[in-house]
């Protein structure tokens, strides 16, 4: 079954954890988005949604850091952080282990990758599925690419595993969406936290709308480290995504800034025909 649907979104933890300290106006603007998309992919009816994300050491550390990780499990349990900070309540997430399976089976056959049978989901995916999945009914097939400790995967092959990604979705028969979350400039964790380079966010929404390979792997890690701080390494979400859409265009939704989130709060599609 081809792709069904394909799309990227934010997953600051602000965005649940401190909403009643934004600007009202732009926050339920983005809030809209968030609905707009959750509308999109409900109407394409996935079986299951594979999200990639950048995780934050909760599962992964630097004593085994994989490039790429599935997870194949029937549950998953999260958010790992604490629920009243996040604005999030703990709670178990469905997955299907045996259609993880299939679907590992055949990324690896063009990408490398390693899988995990437990994986206790932070904001990267909590916050996403708390917009797009609410009643948390839809099978999640998680993807770590590793944005946080160096070396961190090149972009040319976070984008040959956003191709192994699609040809295995289509092989399948299951209906299935692929998200990207992730931040684009942000310096979490830091002084700088809060800063946000809007001028680069929008360039590279701009290449990833146009699917342009050439422009999205023409980055360096330490020109975006410079300019992007070191959240923008997440871009791998998103050059992952815009790999498994085949050369399809794209829409952005909404991306401006939102200090308090600390992120461009970006929600974005691409039309997969």
């Amino acid at each position: 079954m081809p792709l069904v649907f394909a799309g990227v979104c934010s997953h600051a933890p602000g965005i649940t954890g401190r909403a009643d300290q934004a600007d009202p106006d732009v926050r339920d603007r983005f809030s809209a988005a968030f609905d707009g998309m959750r509308a999109d992919l409900e109407a394409a009816r996935p079986d299951a949604i594979v999200i990639v994300a950048a995780e934050h050491f909760a599962n992964f550390f630097m004593n085994n850091m994989p490039s790429f990780a599935i997870g194949m499990a029937n549950h998953y349990d999260g958010p790992i952080e604490d629920p009243e900070w996040l604005g999030i309540e703990r709670r178990r997430v469905p997955g299907d282990r045996e259609l993880s399976e299939r679907f590992i089976t055949r990324v690896m056959q063009t990408s490398d990758v390693s899988y995990a049978e437990e994986w206790k989901f932070d904001h990267g995916i909590m916050v996403p599925l708390h917009f797009l999945t609410p009643r948390y009914d839809v099978a999640v097939i998680p993807v770590n690419v590793n944005c946080q400790g160096p070396p961190l995967t090149p972009l040319h092959r976070a984008w040959a595993f956003g191709e192994s990604i699609r040809a295995a979705c289509d092989e399948l028969p299951e209906r299935i969406a692929v998200i990207g979350t992730g931040g684009i400039s942000h310096w979490p964790a830091t002084p700088d936290s809060g800063k946000i380079n809007v001028e680069w966010d929008l360039d590279f929404m701009d290449r990833w709308c146009r699917n342009d390979r050439a422009a999205l792997l023409d980055y360096d890690d330490l020109t975006v480290y410079t300019d992007a701080g070191q959240g923008g390494f997440e871009i791998r979400t998103f050059i992952t995504v815009a790999a498994a859409a085949g050369g399809a265009t794209g829409t952005v939704h909404f991306c401006e800034p939102i200090p308090i989130f600390a992120v461009s709060c970006t929600v974005a599609t691409y039309d997969l025909g």
